[in-house]
């Protein structure tokens, strides 16, 4: 094998090498498309929450989180459901938190399902 074919088929394989890696790269970095199953929903039965301006101040508060896209309360069931952003999740010990700290009882948190 002469110097010149022995260089060409290692700038070949460098260069092979090169793509290998550049695609491997892309695909770990790129984004992933959202799925259903990000679109994580937080219940909470609150007991407290017995007007409007109640519902009102616990929806501020939870739409105020960052990783929170929507917030709906049924105040008939005492219901809160809170819906992350696509790609966040939620953390449930936060969303109680929240709840708490706003003047209400938390009797039971449920990750999924909907309001």
């Amino acid at each position: 094998m002469n110097t010149l074919n022995l260089f060409s088929s290692r700038f070949d394989l460098r260069a092979g090498l090169l793509a290998v890696i550049a695609v491997l790269t892309l695909l770990l970095t790129a984004p992933t498309p959202a799925r259903a199953d990000d679109a994580q929903t937080v219940t909470a039965t609150v007991n407290g929450m017995v007007c409007a301006f109640c519902a009102q101040g616990i929806e501020k508060k939870l739409k105020a989180m960052a990783e929170t896209q929507s917030v709906k309360v049924d105040l008939k069931s005492k219901l809160v459901a809170v819906s992350a952003k696509p790609g966040q999740h939620l953390d449930p010990a936060r969303i109680k938190q929240v709840i708490v700290e706003a003047g209400y009882e938390v009797r039971e948190l449920k990750v999924g399902g909907a309001l």
